[in-house]
């Protein structure tokens, strides 16, 4: 088990094979190990580093709330521990904000982004999903002791006793609205969009966030002379909670990743 002392926190991070350096970031209420399926395909040509982000996982929480710019920062402060001039990162849902937070607060640190199930804007989501955040209470973190995420947390958080500060802190989180268009339409990163067939996100954003990355504007032409760097993937017989699972996530993303710069 490994650990980075970073911004005031103790960040768990694995790896797994060699070569060049991809981060895994998890969705919220969860850890690296959502990953588990994908990452030996993944790291069979690749240094890959999954993280548990504050709070979550094997990463005791601290004084301060869950937000994607000060977890994205984190991040960064990994890859200065670890001596990383560059990575490709590739974040699901919470960690998709965290990973576009990234690439939008440290430019020059991120090659190549990959955000999968994540709108670039709050309203980006269907609207009864927006409602569903903001019905989320803090009182539910007791009923949810009968789920997957709470037999995860209770078996691998360092403070298993911190599971209601986890889904009172993630309630906090999915109450704060955000826009990052602008931000996102100035990524300097090449990225690519992963998304589910029946998603949380709606198509029409889908399509917007695409676009906003230079996707989907024009015809490629007959010779590519107007194919986009970005590229985007809608993922058959998905959904927002199982598209990480997928076992198409990793052929699609792997060619995006080993693409010429």
């Amino acid at each position: 088990m490994s650990y980075a002392d970073v911004n005031g926190l103790s960040l768990y991070y694995s790896e797994q094979g060699t070569g060049e350096p991809l981060v895994l970031l998890h969705g919220g209420i969860g850890s690296g190990e959502m990953f588990a399926a994908i990452l030996p395909e993944l790291a069979a040509g690749r240094r890959v580093i999954t993280v548990d982000l504050q709070g979550h996982g094997h990463t005791a929480d601290v004084e301060r709330p869950f937000r994607p710019e000060g977890m994205a920062d984190d991040v960064a402060a990994l890859a200065q521990h670890l001596g990383l001039a560059q990575i490709d990162v590739m974040g699901y849902s919470l960690g998709g904000a965290v990973a576009l937070r990234l690439a939008i607060q440290h430019p020059a640190l991120v090659r190549r982004l990959v955000l999968v199930s994540i709108p670039c804007r709050r309203q980006g989501n269907h609207p009864e999903v927006v409602e569903a955040m903001e019905q989320m209470r803090p009182e539910i973190a007791e009923v949810m002791k009968q789920s997957p995420p709470y037999e995860l947390y209770s078996r691998i958080a360092p403070r298993p006793e911190d599971w209601p500060v986890l889904i009172a802190k993630t309630s906090d989180l999915l109450k704060v609205d955000y826009d990052w268009t602008d931000e996102a339409a100035e990524l300097t990163a090449p990225t690519m969009l992963v998304f589910a067939d029946a998603d949380s996100v709606r198509p029409a954003h889908i399509v917007e966030f695409y676009g906003l990355l230079g996707g989907g504007l024009r015809d490629a032409g007959w010779d590519n002379s107007n194919r986009p760097v970005a590229r985007l993937a809608v993922l058959p017989g998905t959904t927002h909670y199982d598209v990480f699972l997928s076992p198409l996530l990793a052929p699609v993303v792997i060619p995006f990743l080993d693409a010429p710069g």
